[in-house]
């Protein structure tokens, strides 16, 4: 077995919250499974372009409890972020840094450790889904391991902007934190939700998130991911989401931070006229790897996804994408658009392009395409001949790239804390 996977069950053993609810039994079988099943391999079509070798004889250990960080350094770091906020601390929720005073009437946030210490097996049943085979270890092992989190209720329209911060820290370690995640809104309920994940100092250890998105009838998600974690950070994240009738989620994703990052996004439309719209921006810079999975499943009459994602690899960064759309027999009315769009910035980089479409279903629109290509020589030209020189024109034209897809952002504040992010983020490209 590999070091990374006896960590987990040390960590397993230690797990203070590993019987609460009354989730003793289910969390030991999650571990078993995830033991049993090991790491995906090369021979895994979900895991053929991002290798786990160097992982898996790494150790983690629980992140350490109590505050680890200076006060000083963490304001810092969250000024800029506004209320409402909720904050997480090397996988700990910090209330002392959080700012929930004044929720709207109908919205209710609480820390996954306060559901496991104060609920029943009923509220806590989020951890109890099931996944099988190594493809899925990390949503296994997440089943196992994680006693905190954030569990959001919504059950009308809330217009709130709600931030979520996961900072990691260097005085943590080699520290292993897995967390769960609920955002439950009903029918007609909205919600504006903002994830960020952050680095204070060099961190090295591994973060771990599943999180579970159920849209009722006529429910409005807007969601920004803005993932900008350590230099040496390896990170995974899940968002598993059901939408039902007439449902909007909106979602930007913007993997800009770790040496190692995957994100699996999978969407299904279950309700007539649900929507999904996905856009997101990877970029991979000095050795980085960044890996992203689709899965979108067309279930219901007359649903739609359009999905838009920009990959720019520089220096000896890699960026794997993979786009699968299956509208399944019945959703007839559906449409569906991919477009994957990469730049590469130099001979030693990388990217790997999958769009999968499958349909199953009569009168159906449906497109995708992907394209894996250089900076345009006629428009550098151009730039350079009316005065700029060369390195000011690949940044110009390297950031127009992607920054379209940061302008689709609805909300101002959150826009212009995407911008800053993706602006430090190519900076590292020369961009």
């Amino acid at each position: 077995m590999s070091a990374l996977l006896d960590s987990f069950a040390a960590a397993f053993e230690t797990l203070a919250a590993r019987d609460a609810a009354g989730l003793g039994e289910s969390r030991r079988n999650a571990l078993d499974g995830a033991l049993h099943d090991g790491l995906p391999g090369p021979r895994s079509e979900a895991w053929k372009y991002t290798s786990l070798r160097a992982l898996e004889r790494r150790s983690f250990v629980a992140a350490p409890p109590g505050p680890s960080v200076d006060a000083d350094a963490l304001a810092v770091v969250l000024e800029a972020i506004p209320a409402p906020r909720m904050v997480f601390v090397d996988g700990r929720f910090d209330d002392a840094s959080s700012l929930l005073d004044g929720l709207p009437e109908g919205l209710e946030v609480l820390p996954l450790s306060r559901v496991l210490r104060e609920g029943t097996p009923r509220d806590a049943n989020v951890l109890q889904r099931r996944y099988a085979g190594a493809d899925h270890v990390f949503a296994v092992a997440n089943a196992a391991l994680a006693e905190e989190g954030v569990v959001i209720r919504a059950d009308r329209d809330t217009a709130t902007t709600l931030h979520l911060v996961f900072v990691a820290s260097a005085t943590a370690g080699d520290a292993g934190v897995h967390l769960r995640h609920l955002v439950d809104l009903r029918n007609d309920a909205s919600l504006a939700l903002v994830e960020h994940h952050l680095a204070l100092g060099e961190d090295r250890g591994l973060a771990n998130h599943v999180g579970h998105v159920h849209l009722g009838q006529r429910a409005r998600l807007t969601h920004v991911r803005l993932q900008d974690a350590a230099a040496a950070a390896s990170l995974f994240a899940r968002t598993d989401a059901v939408l039902a009738r007439d449902a909007d989620y909106r979602r930007t994703d913007l993997e800009l931070g770790a040496a190692l990052s995957r994100h699996e996004l999978n969407v299904r439309l279950e309700g007539d006229g649900a929507k999904l719209q996905a856009d997101g921006v990877l970029l991979a810079d000095g050795r980085r790897h960044v890996d992203t999975r689709l899965g979108i499943e067309h279930i219901a009459r007359d649903t739609t996804c359009t999905l838009g994602w920009r990959g720019i690899a520089g220096q000896r960064g890699r960026a794997v994408f993979h786009g699968g759309i299956v509208i399944r027999a019945g959703a007839d009315g559906s449409e569906a658009t991919l477009s994957n769009k990469n730049l590469l910035l130099s001979a030693t980089a990388e990217i790997d392009t999958q769009p999968v479409l499958e349909i199953h279903a009569d009168e159906v629109k449906a497109a995708h395409g992907a394209t894996v290509g250089q900076l345009d020589a006629n428009a550098l030209f151009y730039l350079r001949s009316r005065g700029l020189p060369e390195p000011e024109a690949r940044a110009l034209l390297t950031g127009a790239f992607c920054r379209e897809v940061v302008a689709r952002i609805e909300d101002a504040t959150t826009r212009e804390l995407c911008e800053a992010a993706l602006e430090r983020a190519l900076a590292r490209l020369g961009a």
